[in-house]
């Protein structure tokens, strides 16, 4: 059919591959087969006879690359493939496809730089590449496709800041760039979209504060900026966004009061600002929102009554838990009537305590005269001295959410019983509190050898670190709260995690059957995460120096958090007495027995060493010690599939991939020299690209030996 201009055979039940004859129609235009079950790889030379402007694959099952030369002859305008499954990079052709209009290629296997797969496309209005594992950074040339009206890219691997340029393109009614790697501040050029319906910025490292004229987009219906590194107020100009509905700044470093100018969202249905550091009380004025379906205000440091609005009364206690000033009828907070009898009361014990103190201050200063004039000043000095040694250093918890004392803990866990017990290890032991107050967390009991210890401890430089841990933020980090020195004892306070350590998972009594691969590779790759943040993002950069399974916990979706962090130096700074070499034996840097200095590269090694264990299901001892003659003496007997945990089935599909490079990543990561090793900010970025064009061979076959020759 050499004159055939359109082909549209969608939505119907066509199965099998497309056949190679498509390739062979020279006038063909306009091709569609959405919605079918077809199958297979693309003909590699569909669409070189120069005409397609219109070509639409979405909801199949195709795999494979996309044809290089689909818009061979830059006349192609509408181009969907979402919902299949290629794969490879996006064709280097429609990066000059001018006429593009509509784009989707969201839910694929897409790799590649974006900034090598688009230009300038002043027609384009719609754009979604939502799901790929797109890296590189956005050019600032999307700010001259005035066109524009949808933007998503979330869930890929873009990093970089988000180009001002944004502002430019005032057609814009949805920005999504969620779940990348976005970092520097959001500009305030976005508030020049005066048309925008919905903006998503979640899931990213963005910093800064929030532009106040943000409070310009007066169309805008949902706002998320959660799961950042946002810092400082709330702008009160966002209580203009009159027709808002959802509004999320959760899982963020925002500080101050709540304004009382959210008030004036009526429309709003759900609003989270939980896990910052909030203060002051929860505005009355947001009991006049009666459109609100849902709250959470937890884990901030907020203070006074709930208010009264019909949201506040439907929504589950779990949304104000973590801020021990608050007040009202739900579980886990203490009652206002309460406490409005305990402020009063507590007025006139404090007058009384004043007078009481005022009288023994007077009894003080005479009985030190007396004892200066009737003792030697020497004798004196010393009984000072013992005195300021049998003191303890302190009895309250300095927390950044909130306070609560170290009797609120000994309370919730009986004086330390054994019963609350749920962790030892070689500097101490974990315990779990139920605080009154509603919030579960796990403290760390260490005990000094003497008195002299503890005093050797509090000094200004080891407050000043450990105040600086309770700065750590990062979803795969466990939050530090804060810390106390009482008693002979230091006790360190953390969130708790009902999973308790990766160790117990993979080594407990179902043999970490449970722990499937896409499980264990989300576990490496949060980790990873984690120590980038660490070595790249905190000022100064701080060193883990005890990575271990011991030291990786889960949450309930087997989320991973890294533990301990920065406790190894702050033991180290406590007294010589306690430790002697941070680390443990079996994941600690060789080079460390003859430098003794911990850097970086330490905790690249001992990252290796984890995800090794995670894949092997067993410490992975004796394969780091044949490594540097892996190539010879085993190149013929090492396959990867009888290393890997054998207590699972085998990998399959995408898994192989990402397993067979995470491996390979790892044992790069423990390198004997540290110069050899990588930096974790690139070794979780390449696992997040985590796609690999090099595996030719099936994964049965696969050789150790192949992977120590492709390790960087």
């Amino acid at each position: 059919m050499s004159a055939l201009q359109e082909l549209s055979l969608s939505t119907n039940q066509l199965s099998g591959s497309l056949p190679y004859s498509l390739t062979q129609l020279p006038n063909l235009s306009y091709f569609s087969v959405f919605t079918n079950n077809l199958t297979g790889t693309f003909p590699p030379k569909f669409g070189q006879n120069g005409m397609l402007q219109h070509v639409d694959l979405s909801y199949n099952s195709f795999f494979g690359e996309l044809p290089h030369g689909l818009c061979t002859g830059l006349a192609l305008h509408h181009f969907t493939a979402n919902m299949n499954n290629f794969s490879g990079t996006l064709p280097s052709c429609l990066k000059n496809c001018s006429a593009l209009t509509r784009v989707r290629l969201e839910y694929n296997h897409f790799t590649g730089d974006i900034s090598k797969a688009f230009g300038v496309h002043p027609d384009l209005y719609h754009l979604d590449l939502t799901g790929n594992s797109l890296t590189g950074r956005l050019s600032s040339d999307w700010g001259q496709c005035s066109s524009l009206e949808m933007f998503h890219i979330d869930g890929n691997n873009i990093s970089g800041e988000i180009p001002a340029t944004f502002g430019k393109i005032t057609s814009l009614q949805d920005l999504s760039l969620a779940s990348n790697l976005f970092t520097g501040p959001i500009p305030m050029e976005l508030g020049n979209l005066v048309l925008l319906l919905k903006l998503n910025l979640s899931d990213n490292f963005l910093g800064g504060q929030i532009p106040s004229n943000l409070g310009s987009l007066t169309k805008l219906l949902y706002l998320d900026l959660s799961r950042n590194k946002l810092y400082g107020n709330i702008p009160p100009e966002l209580g203009n966004l009159d027709p808002l509905l959802l509004f999320d700044l959760s899982q963020n470093n925002i500080s101050g009061k709540i304004p009382n100018k959210l008030g004036k969202l009526t429309q709003l249905e759900s609003l989270n600002l939980s896990h910052n550091f909030l203060m002051g009380q929860i505005p009355e004025s947001l009991s006049s929102m009666l459109s609100l379906e849902s709250v959470d205000f937890s884990n901030n440091n907020l203070s006074g009554p709930v208010p009264t609005g019909k949201a506040f009364k439907d929504d589950s206690p779990q949304a104000y838990v973590g801020n021990p000033g608050l007040c009202g009828d739900f579980q886990g907070l203490i009652s206002c009537y309460a406490n409005a009898n305990k402020n009063s009361h507590s007025h006139q014990k404090k007058v009384i305590l004043v007078i009481f103190l005022l009288i023994l201050g007077v009894v003080l200063l005479v009985a030190t005269v007396v004892a200066i004039l009737m003792f030697p000043r020497k004798k004196m000095e010393e009984k000072i001295e013992i005195e300021r040694e049998n003191k303890d250093v302190t009895n309250s918890i300095w927390e950044r959410d909130g306070r609560f004392s170290l009797s609120d803990i000994v309370n919730a866990t009986d004086n330390f019983n054994e019963v609350f017990c749920i962790g030892r290890g070689e500097f101490g032991s974990v315990y779990k509190a139920e605080l009154s107050v509603g919030q579960v967390i796990a403290v760390k009991r260490i005990q000094a050898q003497d008195t002299e210890d503890v005093q050797d401890i509090y000094k200004k430089s080891f407050e000043n670190e450990i105040r600086a841990l309770t700065e750590v933020r990062h979803r795969n980090i466990v939050k530090l709260h804060g810390f106390c020195l009482s008693g002979g004892y230091m006790y360190l306070v953390y969130e708790y995690l009902e999973k308790g350590s990766f160790s117990d998972v993979l080594y407990g009594s179902e043999g970490g059957r449970e722990l499937n691969w896409a499980m264990r590779v989300k576990v490496i790759r949060g980790i990873a995460h984690a120590l980038a943040y660490l070595h790249h993002d905190c000022t100064p950069l701080i060193v883990h120096r005890d990575i271990k399974l011991n030291n990786i916990l889960l949450d309930s979706e087997i989320e991973p958090r890294l533990s301990d962090f920065g406790t190894a130096k702050l033991l180290g700074l406590a007294s010589t007495s306690w430790i002697s070499m941070a680390g443990t034996y079996g994941y600690m840097a060789p080079e460390l027995a003859y430098t003794m200095q911990f850097t970086e590269k330490c905790d690249v090694y001992s990252f290796g060493v984890v995800a090794l264990e995670i894949m092997m299901g067993k410490h992975p001892g004796d394969l780091l010690s044949s490594l540097p003659s892996v190539s010879s003496s085993l190149e013929n007997d090492l396959l990867l599939k009888d290393v890997l945990d054998q207590r699972l089935t085998p990998p399959v599909e995408q898994l192989v991939e990402e397993v067979v490079f995470l491996f390979e990543v790892a044992i790069t990561c423990t390198k004997e020299m540290p110069e050899q090793r990588p930096t974790m900010r690139s070794v979780a970025q390449e696992i997040s690209v985590c796609r690999q064009t090099y595996l030719s061979e099936p994964f049965h076959a696969i050789r150790i030996s192949k992977l120590v020759h492709y390790g960087k």
